[in-house]
């Protein structure tokens, strides 16, 4: 089998090839966005979206992203990588979250057990232009700031600081060896040291209480995503009948596989049959090491869960197994993958099963990624999987609860965690002399992003318009 050749550019060569993308499309070109005149309905695109979901879950996703503009941006992905391909871009490419928006971060447990901060959803994720990203990233931020209810300049300062720091990481990483940004990653200590900080240098006593009291919450966040582990979520998922555990009953947020064989028109028995097919299959894409200490665990129940905002209605699935005893559980969290909303604007991915996509795309993106990370295909026609631990130390900031100063550092932390993803596979020296070091492109993707919460607003209106006349169903409260 042949392999690949791959070019070495000096670093000279690389510098000369950012600086040039800057005369074909200037840093500052994102500034002054409106939308295309063909644009697409964004009612109709999350329609289209629909059709291959769980019929019965999607008035519960329309329900949970009425609550707001902001919860409706975290489902329109779809939407919004319709209005990116007609945006400016330089031409350099990174493996692409796809869905980068802040509640796609968050802190997990890296297989030696130390907490990161890292990006926790990669259901998008697909090679294409890094801006795509760095902008889903920091509108998002303009639209938190204004949920929170923020002032014009105070949101304007948050996403300005969420760029800034995504530009100024790229410049650090233009500099360093390639292994070192390989191994770089943002640990607690380190997350809890810059909130340290930013407490110590607050002047005058209202600011400094406000900031002790954000303090608090951090450490109590962080706290809290080292309890949540499988025994914690057995507590919460399970319940002990005869003797055995088994999954309880919550519908239509959870409901056991002993109640969803006829949703799959399948027997009790013929479903169990499958599960334990898709569980070897799952088993043999992990690394060997990895998939003989899974196999000392034995499956005991599976039930469908419903998970996020922008997932609802995709099959999800939690399965309990147990190791040595019944106080050894194993959760995993099974996951529909399909094709990344990116694929209709971007070269499709190489892979064929989207459950690879999304699992390589992961590994490549995160600095340290879940041991039982793997893909399966799903036992009906087109229907692709990927498994991953459901609770392995995770934990994500309340951002609707966030103050500026909170928010700001949060912008900072995320920023940065970006650009290491994007150095991990794109060409951080070439990304940074395209940047540059004024704060021209900074400017502009504030600019772009204030423009774009206005049309996620007005979108909002659209599709809160369609529930209002019947056109879609929505379920709220779940």
């Amino acid at each position: 089998m042949a392999e690949n050749k791959v070019k070495h550019r000096s670093v000279e060569e690389r510098v000369a090839k950012g600086k040039g993308y800057r005369k074909k499309t200037p840093v500052s070109s994102s500034t002054g966005w409106v939308p295309a005149p063909d644009r697409p309905d964004p009612v109709a695109l999350l329609e289209e979206q629909n059709l291959t979901r769980e019929q019965d879950l999607v008035p519960v996703r329309h329900g949970r992203m009425l609550v707001s503009p902001f919860t409706f941006y975290r489902g329109a992905a779809k939407i919004m990588a319709a209005d990116l391909k007609d945006t400016p871009r330089a031409g350099l490419v990174a493996q692409l979250c796809g869905d980068a928006h802040l509640s796609n971060f968050g802190v997990f447990a890296s297989p030696e057990r130390t907490l990161l901060f890292d990006l926790n959803d990669f259901d998008e994720t697909l090679p294409g232009p890094f801006e795509y990203d760095v902008k889903r990233m920091a509108a998002s931020f303009t639209i938190a700031a204004r949920n929170n209810g923020f002032t014009k300049e105070e949101t304007r300062d948050v996403t300005l600081t969420a760029v800034r720091a995504y530009r100024e990481a790229m410049a650090q990483f233009a500099k360093m060896r390639t292994l070192d940004i390989w191994y770089a990653r943002l640990s607690e200590e380190q997350l809890l040291e810059t909130i340290n900080l930013a407490v110590a240098s607050q002047k005058g006593k209202a600011l400094k209480k406000a900031a002790q009291g954000m303090e608090k919450k951090a450490q109590a966040n962080v706290a809290k995503a080292h309890t949540r582990d499988s025994l914690q979520a057995l507590s919460k998922l399970a319940e002990l009948v005869d003797g055995q555990y088994r999954i309880v009953s919550q519908p239509p947020i959870v409901i056991p596989a002993r109640e969803l064989g006829g949703s799959f028109h399948m027997s009790a028995d013929e479903l169990e049959h499958v599960i334990h097919d898709q569980l070897r299959s799952y088993r043999a894409t992990l690394q060997d090491d990895r998939r003989r200490l899974l196999e000392r665990f034995e499956i005991i129940d599976v039930a469908r869960k419903v998970v996020g905002v922008g997932s609802v209605g995709t099959r999800a699935f939690i399965a309990l197994l147990q190791g040595r005893d019944q106080q050894d559980p194993l959760f995993l969290q099974v996951k529909e993958a399909t094709r990344s909303v990116l694929e209709d604007h971007l070269p499709k991915s190489k892979f064929k099963q989207p459950g690879e996509r999304v699992v390589q795309g992961q590994r490549m993106m995160q600095a340290a990624s879940d041991i039982f990370l793997g893909w399966t295909k799903g036992a009906q026609e087109n229907r692709y999987l990927y498994w991953r631990q459901l609770r392995d130390m995770k934990g994500s900031a309340i951002v609707e609860g966030m103050k500026p100063l909170g928010l700001t550092l949060y912008a900072n932390a995320c920023g940065w965690t970006l650009a290491r993803a994007h150095a991990r596979s794109g060409d951080a020296v070439a990304m940074a002399a395209y940047l540059g070091r004024s704060d021209k492109f900074d400017v502009a993707v504030t600019d772009f992003s204030a423009r774009y919460a206005d049309q996620n607003e007005r979108d909002y209106q659209a599709f809160a318009d369609a529930v209002r006349s019947g056109r879609l169903e929505a379920i709220e409260g779940l």
